[in-house]
């Protein structure tokens, strides 16, 4: 073999993917399996998923085996109104989202900053788990006032959205305020919770959406598979 044995099997498999011989959820064989297969160690073998699962095309689960990941990278485009489910549906992506938690807590400086609120005011703190076809894409946090939105995280599971939730409460339209965007490596208990290889990146997204008048309602901070989003940046919406 004239190249390095990992990258041999890499590209073969990246092959059997392209072109349909593995599809989307086929498990791969075991490490030993391709050892044999390949006729080279381990270690060759090991190397070559863990940079299969850095491109996002397997995924490398512990316990249960590898994957040929089963989420096509999504498009999400960031700009005045920045909606989750007009970005991801029309790409033919079922987008669901799980509620972990909501509880009020006294604002962080930075988030009662963000809000221009008082320091310590209380804020609800809403932790949710977005999916893309069943598979997790993103997680973080969203706060609000605790005293305009007090059962902002309960409205929002029973309406679905987070457009029909602000009208409920009489907000018929929301903008963009601030965004910031900044890759880093996933911590270990992050890589768990997207259900990627530890040394996939993550993307950390800081929002805050606010009024057509400036008035701030909500700041957010979301953790995003960098293996399974691309954002976009454009300068008007409408």
């Amino acid at each position: 073999m004239t190249r390095e044995n990992w990258t041999i099997i890499r590209d073969e498999i990246s092959r059997d993917i392209r072109s349909g011989r593995l599809s989307a959820g086929d498990q791969l064989p075991t490490e030993l399996q391709l050892a044999d297969r390949f006729e080279i160690g381990r270690h060759s073998v090991r190397r070559a998923l863990e940079a299969l699962a850095r491109e996002g095309k397997i995924s490398i689960e512990q316990g249960r085996g590898t994957f040929v990941a089963d989420t096509p990278r999504l498009t999400y485009q960031i700009g005045k109104r920045t909606r989750l489910r007009r970005n991801l549906i029309p790409q033919g992506v079922d987008v669901t989202s799980q509620l972990v938690s909501a509880v009020r807590v006294a604002a962080p400086d930075e988030i009662a900053q963000a809000l221009l609120l008082n320091s310590g005011a209380q804020v609800l703190e809403s932790q949710r788990i977005t999916l893309a076809n069943d598979v997790p894409v993103a997680f973080g946090s969203a706060y609000h006032c605790a005293e305009r939105f007090p059962d902002f995280a309960e409205r929002r599971d029973v309406l679905g959205s987070t457009t029909d939730t602000y009208r409920s409460f009489g907000i018929e339209d929301y903008v963009r305020l601030h965004t910031s965007i900044y890759s880093r490596s996933a911590k270990p208990d992050e890589a768990k919770t997207l259900k990627q290889h530890v040394d996939v990146p993550v993307l950390v997204v800081t929002a805050i959406d606010a009024t057509p008048d400036g008035t701030p309602i909500s700041t957010s901070r979301v953790i995003w598979s960098a293996a399974r989003v691309t954002f976009t940046m454009e300068q008007s919406d409408g």
